[in-house]
């Protein structure tokens, strides 16, 4: 079983093109079903399962407080696996053929205001040195770009193109992507790198964002950083840097963006993921529209 989960894990880094924390997912999720029917059923013989096993463990996941989602996401793990072993013939027939999704309740994504933006870039007060140009800088990247919390930690010195003002990013399945870069972002770029090069030991060179100790980003620092500054100007419940991706979206929307232009800046690769931002510019729209309109005066 080992050899076929190793096998596993190279379909999904060489011809799926997933991301390392993807994979980690999908492999995890696996060994959780899998001390699921260790305790349940005194087996570990993927291969060999029915659906009234995966059936169980859903149930138990249920049980334990997961939300659909989330225990949809475990099962579409599952359903990779045995897409695999369908594809390298160690099976005829998937246990989750006939599976369907469990119905979850569409998550609001509420973006901040402009004003707290403004407040969070314009008002606050940031120190002058390497930490506080860093902060600055992640949150005005995120704002004025819109690039995912994972792009912005593999972002690499080169490649921020301040002659072309432009940076490049690696998004999902390894596309590549140019965003453009406001001179405000630039100046500060500018900045941030003379500190940058200023720190006593730099280990993670390539990278363009760093800790103090120069190391790159990680995942729950930059996390901890949005939500710290939002949370003195806000008073939404989810402060995260997908929500400031998700304000990037909107507020271009509202300002009269094209939306083929908003995906090709987010990196969808449908016009179907970026329309869920379209909510938001739609409630602003309606507003304006109430407002201005004879007939509701």
């Amino acid at each position: 079983m080992e050899n076929f989960k190793d096998k596993f894990r190279d379909y999904l880094m060489l011809e799926k093109h997933y991301s390392v924390h993807t994979v980690s997912a999908y492999l995890n999720d696996l060994g959780f079903f899998e001390a699921f029917l260790s305790e349940s059923y005194e087996s570990t013989d993927l291969v060999g399962v029915a659906y009234p096993q995966v059936r169980s463990w859903i149930v138990s996941l249920s049980d334990d407080g997961l939300s659909s989602s989330s225990i949809n996401r475990k099962v579409s793990s599952l359903k990779s696996y045995y897409k695999f072993l369908l594809k390298t013939k160690q099976l005829a027939v998937s246990p989750l053929l006939k599976h369907k999704a469990l119905k979850s309740a569409k998550k609001l994504q509420i973006p901040f205001s402009e004003k707290e933006v403004d407040l969070v870039l314009n008002q606050l007060t940031y120190t002058d040195d390497f930490d506080g140009l860093r902060d600055k800088l992640v949150i005005d990247l995120f704002y004025t770009t819109g690039i995912r919390r994972a792009e912005l930690i593999e972002l690499k010195l080169y490649d921020v193109d301040l002659s072309n003002h432009t940076i490049k990013v690696l998004g999902k399945r390894n596309k590549e992507r140019i965003i453009p870069l406001l001179p405000v972002v630039e100046e500060q770029v500018g900045r941030y790198l003379v500190e940058r090069a200023r720190l006593q030991t730099i280990t993670d060179s390539a990278y363009f964002f760093l800790l103090q100790k120069g190391v790159k980003l990680n995942n729950s620092f930059v996390y901890r950083l949005i939500n710290y500054y939002f949370s003195n100007v806000s008073e939404k419940v989810k402060k995260s840097p997908h929500i400031l991706r998700h304000t990037f979206a909107t507020h271009l929307l509202n300002n009269g963006a094209d939306i083929n232009s908003v995906k090709e800046l987010l990196g969808h690769s449908s016009l179907a993921s970026t329309q869920v931002y379209t909510s938001s510019s739609l409630a602003e729209l309606k507003k304006v529209y109430r407002s201005a309109h004879p007939r509701n005066q």
